[in-house]
């Protein structure tokens, strides 16, 4: 079976939605990704992504209560499947892997007045 690769901004939002203790919502996505990442996303960007995530199987979704604050209109929110859980850590370990496979010459200029020991 062939691995899904995810984006740079899948695997955020999907970090984001995984360390969040409750089901979240677009806007609270977006803006988290705007504090960790120091960038600015629009929120169609971060909706596109939270439905491609949830197609692929990473995010289910469900329909919230109706709020005062939107104009009774009921907010989609996403949470973590398992499969998205197996998918991060996938991600996790390669990217560990990588880490640990470069040389300790190399590794020296990417932390420079540090000593690392391998």
């Amino acid at each position: 079976m062939r691995k899904t690769i995810l984006g740079e901004l899948e695997e955020l939002v999907l970090l984001i939605v995984a360390s969040s203790t409750e089901e979240v919502y677009g806007v609270p996505v977006m803006e988290e990704l705007q504090q960790q990442t120091g960038r600015d996303f629009t929120i169609s960007a971060v909706h596109t992504t939270l439905y491609r995530l949830e197609e692929k199987g990473f995010l289910s979704s469900s329909v919230g209560g109706a709020t005062a604050e939107r104009g009774g209109r009921r907010k989609r929110l996403f949470a973590l499947t398992a499969a998205g859980g197996k998918a991060l850590l996938e991600i996790q370990e390669m990217r560990n892997r990588l880490w640990q496979s470069i040389p300790q010459n190399k590794l020296q200029l990417l932390i420079p007045n540090q000593s690392i020991e391998k």
